[in-house]
């Protein structure tokens, strides 16, 4: 788990664990829709949770997807009435700790070392979203496709004797999702690795078998996991 987001995560659950909950979620749970307004940031205790927007033509971009022991907070912070950026819906069937957005901002203006943790966790963010969004930009479709493929590995890479096992089930369409592409370009590339013997796949997870072809197409950076995962 990256060090800054454990940080704070386990600030957040350590305070508001002893009061809240643990709510159980099923997978396609719509958590909240764009511009509603922000009555909760969530604990991820288990499960997976896509974030992401629907274009006015209807198509879906995800933007990231996190997992268990992150926060979800998709708001700007401290400002009067703000509303969710941002969709969220279950990935999987999900373990969630609710929290009122006017204890958690409480909590870290009182607390110095969840301010602190906090802040460390949104300047990687940042940093985080600006290299993800460079990927997408300058690598074009097959590229991106690459880089989304690097970042489930780092996020959800699990070593088995055949390569890189992405631990997190995901569909064509969901990786279309994530590169705003089409399935069927999607599918055509998928193909071309799984014939190079670059990926397999099989019920919805993919075994990465040569990550360094992939880093070497998109001149990878090997940058820290912590900066470089899909959420």
């Amino acid at each position: 788990m990256q060090k800054s987001n454990m940080m704070i995560y386990q600030l957040l659950h350590n305070f508001f664990s002893i009061n809240e909950p643990i709510q159980q979620v099923k997978a396609g749970t719509i958590l909240f829709q764009e511009k509603e307004l922000v009555n909760y940031i969530y604990l991820i205790v288990k499960g997976s949770i896509a974030i992401g927007r629907v274009h006015e033509s209807g198509k879906d971009f995800t933007l990231k997807i996190l997992s268990h022991h992150e926060i979800l907070v998709e708001y700007q912070l401290f400002s009067k009435n703000p509303y969710y950026q941002f969709n969220a819906k279950t990935h999987t069937d999900c373990e969630l700790i609710m929290i009122k957005k006017e204890q958690f901002e409480e909590f870290v203006s009182l607390d110095p070392d969840a301010m602190n943790a906090l802040f460390a966790w949104l300047s990687i963010s940042y940093i985080k979203a600006q290299i993800k969004c460079m990927d997408l930009i300058m690598n074009g479709k097959r590229g991106g496709l690459y880089s989304i493929l690097i970042r489930l590995s780092n996020s959800y890479g699990v070593a088995t004797p055949d390569g890189i096992l992405i631990d997190i089930p995901i569909t064509h369409q969901e990786l279309a999702n994530l590169t705003f592409g089409t399935r069927e370009v999607i599918q055509r590339l998928l193909k071309d690795l799984r014939e190079k013997e670059i990926i397999s796949y099989d019920q919805q997870k993919f075994i990465i078998k040569k990550l360094s072809y992939l880093k070497q197409e998109v001149d990878c950076q090997n940058c820290k996991n912590e900066i470089c995962g899909i959420n």
